[in-house]
């Protein structure tokens, strides 16, 4: 079924309350009418001051970079679904994420990154691990001209677990900054600042760019590649474009937010189930949803045990993981009856 524009004005509104939440909840609570003072301007006394200082120093660059952590995790995961034919493909399972990971924290274990030269370095790397992984997986799991699901979890597990122990390795050698990359890796979002946000901005942008215009060869894809070749598609060559800007995504959001599981295997499914399996619109809805599910799990992880303010991945784990068995049972049913 076709979504309708109440659909979208509907995820919009959802982002948009999300994002409002995001940035006035908090150790600090912003009242609604402090933030219109500091948003047009008129921050004048003392109390104000701090609170805009609370607002776009912290808050607004957060917010922004959780936003586009979700946005390119769920996007992705629906790309790979739709790329491997595989609806439990997504950047946790088959292990890009992890392959990211480890790109990042080869670039951090030398010298943590404090300048903006320095953090537009670490997607590079990040996005080197995540496009080896992908095409290991890939190789791993393909029986000649298929997919099965169970091979690319088997392989897509494998990889990822070799990929983690790597990158425990490093991290164990660059002991004064285990705890900080532990944190990182459980999706704390522990970089500050804008920098953060406008590193991975131009990469985020790119691969989503890609991904977005590309509806109309996914839905070609799901007849098989033999279908899609005889329509006129180059399917090597649209299959290598899209794993490249998918893990290009991918590796941007992990590369500065950590390993956050899950939310590229729900988004794009929850979307599927509530308006179908058209990718011209299932991409752009799961950007959508996929950020605004990231932004309201983030303020959950601030409020849930405050002061203390947990890693976003250990929420969307949380939620993700029972979803993944629901989806494996189903999968069973369907195949056994």
């Amino acid at each position: 079924m076709k979504p309708s524009r109440h659909v979208y004005s509907t995820v919009f509104l959802l982002l948009a309350a999300s994002f409002v939440l995001s940035i006035t909840v908090g150790a600090v609570n912003i009242p609604l009418e402090r933030l219109a003072a500091v948003l047009t301007g008129h921050a004048g006394d003392a109390e104000n001051a701090t609170f805009a200082a609370i607002l776009l120093k912290i808050r607004l660059p957060h917010a922004f970079l959780i936003l586009l952590t979700g946005a390119a995790l769920a996007g992705s995961g629906a790309a790979y679904q739709g790329l491997f034919r595989n609806p439990l493909a997504d950047p946790y399972l088959i292990g890009v994420a992890s392959g990211a990971a480890l790109g990042a924290v080869f670039a951090m274990s030398a010298n943590w990154p404090d300048s903006l030269l320095g953090y537009y370095a670490i997607p590079v790397a990040a996005f080197l691990g995540s496009a080896l992984t992908v095409f290991a997986v890939y190789e791993l799991a393909r029986v000649g001209k298929t997919i099965p699901a169970t091979t690319m979890i088997l392989a897509g597990v494998a990889v990822s677990s070799f990929a983690s122990s790597l990158t425990s390795f490093l991290m164990l050698r660059s002991t004064a900054e285990l705890h900080r990359a532990l944190s990182w890796l459980m999706g704390g979002g522990t970089l500050g600042g804008w920098n953060p946000v406008f590193a991975s901005l131009p990469y985020i942008a790119l691969g989503l760019g890609v991904l977005l215009t590309s509806g109309h060869v996914l839905n070609v894809l799901q007849f098989g590649d033999e279908q899609a070749h005889s329509l006129g598609l180059n399917v090597e060559r649209v299959k290598l474009w899209l794993i490249l800007a998918a893990s290009l995504a991918t590796a941007a959001a992990v590369a500065f937010s950590g390993v956050i599981g899950f939310l590229g295997l729900v988004v794009p499914h929850v979307v599927r189930i509530l308006w179908g399996g058209d990718y011209r619109h299932l991409l752009p809805l799961s950007v959508l949803g996929g950020a605004a599910l990231l932004l309201a799990a983030d303020t959950l992880a601030r409020v849930v045990l405050a002061p203390q303010v947990l890693p976003v991945g250990i929420i969307t784990t949380l939620v993700g993981a029972p979803f993944f068995l629901w989806l494996l049972r189903k999968a069973r049913n369907e195949l056994f009856g």
